[in-house]
């Protein structure tokens, strides 16, 4: 073989350019090319189903509809029990799961998985609720497909800024060790919900924590001041009804991540693939983001991967409530009701779209 196309010259520019690669490289979590998972990719599940075969009542698929803050007509109306009647506008292909049934989350790791998704953002309820004592469950399904763990800290009862720290600390030292545990050059990943509920000073005296990468949620236009007053090592805008907050409507998304680039904070847009939960919130239908055959999903995503963040949020994986799920339904009804669906899309077809957006997202981060 001739020895210089065995070892190949290499200018300088081409060192330059490996250098530069390498480097973005760093700065991510993904290990595409061995495991097919995008680890910039975070997927929000929501672990809180339950079923009467594993937990005795058809916990969250029974639902109450919720009261209008001002309007009293829709206060007191009927809930749904569950079964065949669910409180969703859309009818999961797994029917009313439970997320204690391994076949069940294992089901749900081998699709997120197909989808390109690395990382899954566990809901999480406070320290021995019915969210925290199925985390080890998920945790070892997911490390059986390469996918790390993360957490979304939720409104836990008497949340404040020092107990969210102390649960912080807790999930640490449960879970921390698990080969599921999604760490960024170090540190554990903690999503803060509803961060802007508790004022700047309270969290600056708890963050930052040392090995810990908080990232608050960004509503209002005000709440990048609030958030580096705060000590958050980010923002994210969780929301997939575009144009619902100033974060998460995708046309301010590319400043939102300059404004991260300027502070060296992290800035995570969240792209959905629609928004229905009229059956409970009926009083809702003006945050109705229609699917449009996946047309939405699409147009958030592309405006997610052009604002140039490093990390992408997916709301959601299991967000029944809300609509948002990327999970496969099935076309249902029953004798009121007649369930929404994907057709003429496939019922999987979400999970096959966010696989080719995962891997464009990839391409593009590489290139950047």
């Amino acid at each position: 073989m001739n020895d210089r196309l065995k070892y190949p010259r290499i200018s300088w520019g081409y060192f330059f350019c490996t250098l530069v690669i390498a480097f973005l490289a760093s700065c991510t979590e993904t290990k595409q090319e061995t495991t097919g998972l995008n680890y910039n990719v975070h997927t929000f599940y929501y672990n809180w189903y339950g079923n009467p075969s594993f937990d005795n009542e058809y916990r969250h698929w029974a639902h109450d509809i919720l009261p209008h803050w001002a309007d009293t007509s829709y206060d007191n109306l009927k809930g749904f029990n569950g079964a065949d009647d669910i409180g969703a506008n859309y009818f999961p292909q797994l029917g009313c799961y439970s997320c204690n049934n391994s076949n069940t989350v294992r089901q749900h790791m081998a699709w997120i998985a197909e989808a390109g998704i690395g990382v899954v953002t566990l809901s999480w309820w406070g320290r021995g609720s019915f969210e925290d004592k199925n985390v080890e469950l998920i945790m070892n399904e997911a490390s059986k497909k390469k996918i790390k763990v993360n957490f979304h800290v939720e409104p836990f009862n008497d949340r404040s800024a020092q107990t969210t720290k102390l649960a912080i600390n807790y999930i640490v030292k449960k879970y921390g060790s698990h080969t599921a545990f999604h760490r960024v050059k170090g540190k554990g990943v903690f999503y803060i919900y509803d961060s802007y509920l508790i004022q700047s000073k309270e969290w600056a005296k708890v963050f930052p924590m040392k090995n810990v990468l908080a990232i608050g949620l960004w509503v209002d236009e005000t709440h990048g001041d609030s958030i580096l007053a705060s000590g958050f090592d980010g923002a994210y805008t969780y929301f997939a009804s575009d144009g619902f907050t100033y974060g998460s409507t995708k046309e301010n998304w590319k400043g939102m991540s300059e404004w991260g680039r300027e502070n060296n904070k992290l800035f995570v847009p969240c792209a959905g693939p629609g928004y229905l939960d009229t059956r409970i919130r009926p009083w809702n239908a003006g945050n109705t983001k229609n699917r449009k055959e996946g047309v939405y999903y699409d147009l958030l995503f592309s405006k997610a991967i052009e604002s140039k963040a490093n990390v992408i949020g997916i709301t959601s994986f299991n967000e029944w409530h809300e609509g948002t799920q990327i999970e496969p339904a099935s076309p249902f009804h029953i004798d009121n009701y007649m369930y929404q669906d994907y057709l003429p899309r496939e019922e999987d077809y979400y999970l096959k779209r966010t696989k080719y957006w995962t891997n464009l997202f990839q391409e593009t981060t590489v290139a950047q």
